[in-house]
């Protein structure tokens, strides 16, 4: 049973859009985060595919992370790459580091929440694998640490990033940055970008 609607002041109220104007706006402000970030992808896109391919041809894995929205995008990533894609082929070694409800408490309480990824990061960690930081503001202090962490350990580093990236490109050998500024069209581009990667290196391995 809906609640009554609480009482607006008018300038609240009048600040609310139309269903149709809602979705008009949301809609060209993702139609016009897709075509920056299509005239931006290309070389970026590239230099990821060829680390992460590079990677997995000499038998390392793709540790994934970030936060919120950007943890979930981490966790696609890795499951459409463990289970599938495009087609039935042989699994491809992926890891999300924000699953481990155990690891991910036990860190945030006796080591605190900045060193979540970084933690995992040493336990897990090859020279041979890549580690995939997420932050659509390139400021995330956990991801940062962890991308850190893996090129102490001589980790390839990749980054998915928006607006100019923040701290995030410096620290990685790949970055793909979304030219936005509004968070959720970044998640949006960031999954597409996701999605492209996981057909790419499908295609490339030779596995479709």
């Amino acid at each position: 049973m809906f609640s009554p609607r609480l009482p607006m002041n008018q300038a609240a109220e009048s600040a609310i859009a139309a269903p149709d104007v809602l979705v008009a706006r949301e809609l060209r402000e993702h139609r016009e985060a897709f075509e920056a970030t299509a005239a931006a992808l290309n070389g970026p896109f590239a230099a990821a595919l060829g680390i992460i391919e590079q990677s997995l041809r000499q038998g390392g894995k793709l540790l994934l992370f970030g936060n919120g929205g950007s943890a979930s995008d981490a966790q696609h990533i890795a499951a459409e790459l463990v289970i599938r894609y495009a087609a039935n082929r042989r699994a491809i070694a992926a890891i999300a580091l924000t699953t481990d409800t155990s690891a991910l408490t036990a860190c945030g309480n006796d080591l605190g929440f900045e060193a979540i990824f970084e933690r995992q990061i040493e336990a897990l960690g090859k020279p041979e694998d890549v580690a995939i930081g997420i932050s659509t503001s390139g400021r995330s202090a956990n991801v940062l640490r962890g991308l850190r962490q893996a090129r102490a350990m001589g980790l390839a580093t990749v980054g998915l990033g928006g607006g100019a990236g923040g701290d995030l490109p410096a620290l990685c050998d790949a970055a793909i940055l979304v030219p936005a500024t509004v968070t959720a069209r970044i998640q949006e581009m960031h999954i597409m970008i996701g999605h492209m990667l996981c057909k790419a290196v499908e295609q490339r391995l030779g596995l479709v």
